[in-house]
């Protein structure tokens, strides 16, 4: 009788290689380890050593870097994402393209299972079985640490290290960093140990090697960098004339944006299963892109179109950050907000300085704004009558005039 196989998301650190040994002995199970590269760099370096040598008996390393930033990346910040304000979606926006790869290697090698490392805790656990569910609910899924088997045998690091040691697993085992790290084309995060403090701050000299992808505002050029983006329909398809696909554009930016200290977040934020948690991330192809993106609507995006996407985003953001990318609501979200992105094509010029992305000048072929109605010197098309405000305030004042009255009459 074949052994069951199981897929297990793999990424070559101490609790992957401990679960990808420990489910083949606890399931007697053929372990497929699958890596996505999504842009971690040096961090795939010997992975595929690694997991056969911890015994895999087959492994997948793909390069899913170009899928990542047009199926993904672009139609998120096409919908103007931003969770709480504040945070790119950069970790959120990768789980479902790894549940996505995952879900099409099992059905491929005949795996009845799919694995991960994610902990009980975090959103991750969450994002990548909903998505995974949505569209492969016939794959059972295996977390490893929300069994109390798995908890008992490895209740701390030591455990997991003389586990290591005793199996032979090539792994590291030196101390751990002071934060947890993760790392794709869109952002690097940074969390928990030392940043589990609120009152911690990250951005001092002291902590400044960090950071990867960004230097410090104060270490930033004293000159300043302009920027030109120009836009089809709601996706970036050049930068300063030069056309770029995509990844191309995500890797420039990324260059551009950390050489100019753009793009660091700290916040606490409301994580999906109920509790708060602090993170540090870095984004800086992400922040001019999504700033730029903004721009280029201001000029070529009806006001009731805009005012609809927007009325949105909140849900959109959270649907993505819990891990619905493939529900059928998030589906529609997004047919609405590919309408509202026909229209917005042109180029937005932003002059980038120490951490600001300063806006410089923004056209466009299809603009809505007409200057010769705009203008505080008479209108030569006629198009505006200014006396016609006489009547459209009268309206909007009545309620306010009648709500007043019975005020005052109390």
């Amino acid at each position: 009788m074949a052994k069951q196989k199981i897929v297990l998301a793999y990424s070559g650190g101490l609790d992957t290689s401990i679960i990808l040994k420990w489910l083949k002995e606890t399931y007697d199970a053929e372990i497929i380890a699958f890596t996505a590269d999504i842009g971690q760099k040096e961090e795939l370096d010997g992975l595929e050593e690694k997991a056969l040598a911890t015994g895999a008996s087959k492994v997948y390393i793909d390069d899913l870097r170009e899928e990542f930033a047009s199926d993904f990346i672009f139609p998120m910040f096409q919908a103007g994402a931003l969770y709480e304000g504040q945070y790119l979606l950069g970790t959120s926006i990768a789980r479902p393209l790894i549940a996505k790869r995952m879900v099409e290697i099992a059905r491929a090698e005949g795996a009845t299972a799919i694995a991960h490392g994610a902990t009980g805790k975090g959103n991750d656990q969450v994002r990548f079985e909903l998505n995974a569910a949505a569209i492969a609910p016939e794959i059972d899924v295996i977390a490893p640490w929300r069994l109390p088997a798995f908890r008992e045998a490895f209740p701390g690091r030591a455990e997991m290290i003389a586990y290591a040691e005793k199996h032979g697993i090539p792994v590291t085992a030196s101390a751990a960093k002071s934060y947890s790290m993760d790392r794709n084309l869109l952002h690097i995060s940074y969390e928990s140990g030392v940043l589990e403090d609120p009152w911690f701050d990250a951005s001092t000299p002291e902590n400044k090697d960090m950071y990867l992808l960004s230097v410090s505002p104060e270490d930033a050029p004293d000159q300043a960098e302009y920027l030109e983006l120009e836009f089809e329909q709601g996706n970036c398809v050049a930068l300063n004339g030069v056309t770029m696909n995509p990844l191309s554009i995500m890797d420039k930016l990324n260059e551009l944006g950390g050489k100019h200290g753009i793009g660091r977040v700290d916040m606490v934020e409301d994580r999906f299963v109920g509790m708060k948690s602090r993170g540090v991330y870095e984004t800086p192809g992400g922040t001019i892109l999504f700033t730029a993106h903004r721009k280029m609507e201001s000029i070529t995006m009806d006001r009731e179109v805009m005012n609809l996407r927007d009325s949105l985003i909140t849900r959109y953001s959270t649907l993505v950050y819990n891990g619905f990318w493939f529900a059928p609501e998030r589906l529609a979200l997004q047919a609405l907000v590919t309408e509202s992105q026909k229209n917005v094509t042109g180029t937005v010029r932003v002059k980038l300085y120490k951490g600001n992305i300063i806006a410089a000048g923004v056209k466009s072929p299809v603009s809505l704004y007409n200057p010769n109605i705009a203008t505080m010197e008479a209108d030569p098309t006629e198009a505006y009558d200014q006396g016609d405000a006489t009547g459209f305030i009268r309206l909007n004042a009545l309620r306010l005039k009648v709500s007043a009255g019975v005020d005052q009459s109390k």
